[in-house]
């Protein structure tokens, strides 16, 4: 099933409008790879749709989290990003204190460490979120302090 016919089955099942600028914004947001902010998104959508106002898209992104297919990233800067799900493409990142930079990675050995961990507690680990907090190489180039 689509993400499309997924998140349309997530509105109908709830009672909710569909509407045309719901999935015009859903279309751009799988459609673009990476993180984004509300910002990035609401400019890219105004481009092609003018009369979208930022509450919708906000509302919208809200109600892709909501139906399990968005996720609200927080990297620490008080900025929320939101990336699609994907089941098989599970990563974790690594982000810059300094400037935000944010780089995707997948480890066999911190997942298997993980269900580890789960199990010596007795949990069945449904997800997790996993971000490490640093320096970038061009913010460390720049000579920025490792600590403030």
């Amino acid at each position: 099933m689509s993400y499309q016919d997924k998140f349309l089955q997530y509105m109908r099942e709830r009672g909710m409008n569909v509407t045309r600028q719901r999935l015009k914004i859903a279309d751009l947001f799988f459609a673009l790879p990476g993180h984004h902010t509300l910002e990035e998104l609401y400019t890219l959508i105004r481009q092609s749709e003018p009369g979208i106002g930022q509450t919708t898209v906000y509302r919208t992104l809200k109600l892709l989290c909501e139906a399990n297919l968005a996720l609200e990233l927080q990297f620490g800067d008080g900025i929320a990003r939101f990336e699609p799900v994907s089941v098989n493409a599970h990563h974790d990142h690594l982000i810059c204190q300094r400037c935000g930079h944010a780089v995707e990675f997948h480890s066999d050995a911190i997942e298997a460490q993980q269900a580890e961990i789960a199990r010596e507690y007795g949990f069945r680990l449904l997800g997790h979120a996993h971000y490490l907090y640093g320096l970038c190489p061009e913010c460390r180039k720049k000579g920025y302090p490792e600590a403030e």
